[in-house]
């Protein structure tokens, strides 16, 4: 069963025979592996549901306000009792607000164009309706009985005038909005304002598109150009890296400063001539202020801890070397992180499809719905996550537990193979904990939500405070749900049992897990944030060099952030090999004593790195003590 409630057996005496991760296992977490099914086939009738029941274009094109969708055969989807349901609109998918100045009380319809001229008349009515086709009154009035017809927001016929109009996201929206009088207050010149500078950044985003599609292949290089740094030269990478870092965020943060001071010299010129500023280059020249002093205070803030850690940073070099020889003989890993990045892009994009027919689908069960559909997203990305960390975790043990390396076989696909065939429930199992955290955490945040525009300032504390603890605990259960999963790879024990272990050995370890996981993840961090700066400087080079684009800095945020996800896409399996290898090393020294009957699996390098950071920690910490005693009692 899920095997929570008992200790679990080990499965046979393995000292001193493992020459690979337990062969001789057998399923894990059966039940919950029928619980995740069950749910799936349950995510798989709520998508037939709201495909049945819902009607997605609704967001798209819009409806009227008889329930009909624009641009859609609505015969099959009429509401009783409504006049005017069930209409077949095919070609006309605009919405047409019979007054654009109350669209909120005004009928709809769904017409084919929307006006493209000021019409005043019921006359000028009647010749748009001949000449395009577009019937701008109700479905059951021919153009002919417009003349005779009352022309109001309610309908039949449209109030007069009607504006000259464009589609924008498929509604009839007036061209010029300055039209209407009673619109133009303060708020709303403050909305077109904010509307143009979104505009602007619009039109960047849209003018600069090829420039970032390039720097995202920028980014795809500088990424590769570091595995190819940590594989082949492990032995200097770790200073590579420090140096990369420290040259590109000062780098970085020059550019930064130097771009805001051709901004503010510029605009000053603008100003002492009497030109008019733009709010759109004021507030460019700000987000550049803003950037270049945020820089500079990560930039000192990561000068500091190198400084303090400089001493510590020597003992990772066998680390990386170990790593980047797992790596170097099953290169296939690195195609694991894309692969999963792949399936969960698909994934989301059908999430986001049926969330869109559920949306729109008229019944009782629909809000129930919801949750489930919500619960799935959640569940099934975890699943997902921790399907490539186990495959990973197993095929480090596979190697790390064989002695001829030259023998491996193909260990990623054996790996695959123990998952589907053993382990799918434990997967399933350390993906529902996380869940079971990460659910009421997003209820909660959607309360912190509705709480801010409430004056109960204490429940705001409250959902902050919880939202923060289970945060905390949500990332505690990922750590330990990683490390469990190489646990489970080496001895085939249930997830609940591995994750016992697994903390058991983090707990006795602390000093080893210092050494180990510590330095070598914040060294890889600092790998994708060289990454991120590097191309981010090659972007701000690059665009600052266009006179046409009004608003750059969000180009390049947008790109200096993709490149940072594509930079953990790759390093992330280093940091996953680092993990599996320390625990595969506790569990080599639990069952093995050096002896010559029993050997350690562990290479030469690890066994003196793991010894040399030990006792460097060792030494800091005694050091510390000493200096406590030694220090005078406080009154």
């Amino acid at each position: 069963m899920c095997g929570c409630c008992c200790e679990g057996k080990d499965p046979g005496d393995q000292k001193g025979l493992l020459s690979n991760p337990v062969r001789h296992r057998g399923c894990t977490d059966i039940v919950c592996l029928l619980i995740f099914t069950f749910f799936c086939c349950g995510m798989v009738f709520v998508a037939v549901f709201s495909v049945t029941k819902g009607d997605a274009f609704r967001l798209v094109y819009g409806t009227d306000s008889y329930g009909n969708t624009c641009d859609e055969d609505n015969s099959a989807r009429a509401i009783p009792n409504v006049p005017f349901s069930g209409q077949n609109l095919k070609g006309r998918p605009y919405v047409f607000f019979m007054d654009i100045r109350d669209p909120d009380q005004s009928l709809t319809v769904c017409v084919n164009k929307c006006p493209e001229n000021k019409l005043t008349t019921r006359e000028e009515i009647f010749r748009f309706s001949e000449q395009t086709g577009s019937l701008l009154c109700r479905y059951d009035l021919q153009p002919v009985e417009y003349f005779s017809t009352n022309n109001s927001k309610h309908g039949p016929c449209p109030n007069l005038p009607v504006y000259e109009s464009k589609p924008l996201l498929n509604r009839c929206i007036p061209v010029h909005i300055r039209t209407f009088q009673e619109w133009i207050s303060n708020n709303i010149i403050a909305y077109l304002n904010k509307a143009d500078i979104f505009q602007k950044v619009l039109g960047d985003l849209y003018a600069s598109w090829q420039e970032m599609i390039a720097l995202c292949f920028v980014a795809l290089g500088f990424s590769v150009l570091m595995v190819l740094l940590i594989r082949y030269l492990a032995s200097v990478i770790v200073w590579i890296i420090v140096a990369a870092v420290i040259i590109a965020s000062m780098v970085g943060t020059a550019f930064l400063w130097w771009t805001y001071v051709g901004f503010k010299s510029l605009l000053d010129k603008q100003e002492s001539l009497m030109v008019p500023l733009l709010e759109v280059d004021i507030n460019s020249e700000q987000a550049f202020l803003a950037f270049a002093i945020i820089a500079s205070g990560l930039t000192v803030i990561l000068l500091l801890v190198l400084l303090a850690m400089r001493k510590r940073i020597s003992l990772v070099v066998v680390l990386f070397q170990e790593a980047s020889s797992c790596v170097a003989s099953v290169p296939t890993m690195m195609v694991q992180p894309v692969l999963t990045y792949f399936i969960l892009i698909l994934y989301f994009v059908y999430w986001v499809i049926i969330l869109a027919y559920l949306s729109t689908a008229e019944h009782e069960l629909v809000s129930y719905f919801w949750w489930f559909h919500i619960a799935g997203l959640v569940w099934i990305t975890e699943f997902i996550v921790a399907c490539q960390q186990f495959v990973i975790s197993s095929t480090v043990a596979h190697w790390y537990f064989t002695k001829n390396k030259k023998k491996l076989g193909t260990p990623i696909l054996s790996a695959i193979g123990r998952l589907v065939v053993y382990h799918m429930g434990s997967v399933a199992m350390g993906a529902f904990v996380i869940t079971l955290v990460k659910i009421p955490r997003m209820f909660l945040m959607y309360l912190n939500k509705k709480f801010k525009n409430a004056d109960n300032w204490c429940a705001d504390f409250c959902a902050k405070c919880c939202c923060c603890c289970l945060w905390c605990l949500e990332k505690c259960l990922k750590y330990l749900s990683a490390n469990a999963y190489t646990v489970i790879a080496v001895s085939g024990r249930n997830f609940c049992t591995s994750s016992r272990r697994a903390f058991n050995m983090l707990v006795s370890n602390a000093m080893r897990v210092a050494a180990l996981n510590s330095i070598g993840d914040f060294l890889l961090f600092l790998a994708k944030l060289a990454v991120m700066a590097a191309t981010g400087a090659v972007g701000v080079i690059w665009l600052k060099s266009r006179n046409d684009l009004h608003f750059f800095a969000i180009p390049v945020l947008l790109v200096c952030v993709f490149a940072y996800f594509v930079a953990h896409c790759f390093l992330s399996v280093f940091e996953m090999v680092v993990d599996a290898l320390f625990l595969c090393f506790c569990e080599d020294c639990d069952m093995n004593d050096g002896s010559p009957d029993r050997q350690y699996f562990a290479s030469k390098r690890l066994m003196t790195f793991v010894n040399d950071s030990s006792n460097a920690l060792n030494k800091l910490t005694r050091r510390k003590e000493t200096t406590a005693e030694t220090e005078p009692a406080q009154v």
